[in-house]
């Protein structure tokens, strides 16, 4: 068994199946937390069904597999849930540090932190009020950057060139009106994911997450 971490403590799973013949749903659940015993759906009795299992873990990857220092700047983002989300895949990615701009909130508020999942704790995060001297400053640093985004400029992500021997910050921007103007002209390459469905866009931190990873982990 691989015992799963959630919150600091080591859980197992149970899987459990309704005895209401005109139900029959089959569910997972904390093996602990008995109050799951009853079936979520018609609170009828519920049998176990096999052992105890714990979530299989994923091999660690190289430190570094893209050789590129990978930052993000989130350009006005509203909903906690995104940014918090942004926060677990940027860890999982290996992202050195996160910009909050304009009224992107903070891993401080609650739902943040509860999406994150501790990720915003061992992701750098830093608050900055004008997105648009941020990215300023970034170039004088001598960072690229690159805005996730449509339009004319929209390149597929897939198939430009990732700028080695530079740092890069990716940019994502707010969930309705995109990124600004302002910091789409600072940015050296607009790339996009292509979509293949009637959609145009996935939500924000579904792209961001397939973009992140798309950049870390080609060669």
């Amino acid at each position: 068994m691989f015992p799963f971490i959630l919150l600091g403590m080591v859980s197992q799973f149970l899987v459990r199946k309704c005895t209401n013949p005109a139900c029959g749903l089959r569910y997972t659940l904390i093996a602990s937390d008995q109050r799951g015993f009853r079936c979520p759906a018609c609170r009828s009795e519920t049998r176990q069904m096999g052992a105890e299992f714990g979530q299989l873990e994923i091999p660690p990857a190289p430190a570094s597999p893209s050789g590129i220092h990978l930052e993000v700047l989130l350009d006005n983002i509203r909903s906690a849930w995104n940014v918090g989300s942004i926060l677990r895949a940027s860890d999982g990615a290996g992202v050195s540090r996160v910009y909050l701009s304009g009224v992107s909130p903070s891993p401080a508020q609650e739902k943040v932190a509860k999406t994150a999942l501790g990720a915003e704790r061992s992701v750098a995060w830093h608050m900055v009020p004008d997105g648009v001297e941020a990215c300023l400053e970034l170039r004088l640093k001598g960072y690229t950057l690159w805005a996730l985004e449509g339009g004319p400029r929209a390149e597929n992500l897939f198939h430009v060139d990732l700028p080695h021997g530079r740092p890069l910050v990716l940019v994502v921007g707010n969930e309705l009106t995109g990124i600004d103007p302002g910091i789409l002209a600072c940015c050296e390459r607009v790339v996009c994911l292509p979509m293949m469905g009637q959609k145009g866009s996935l939500n924000v931190a579904g792209a961001f997450t397939a973009a992140v990873y798309a950049l870390r982990f080609r060669a």
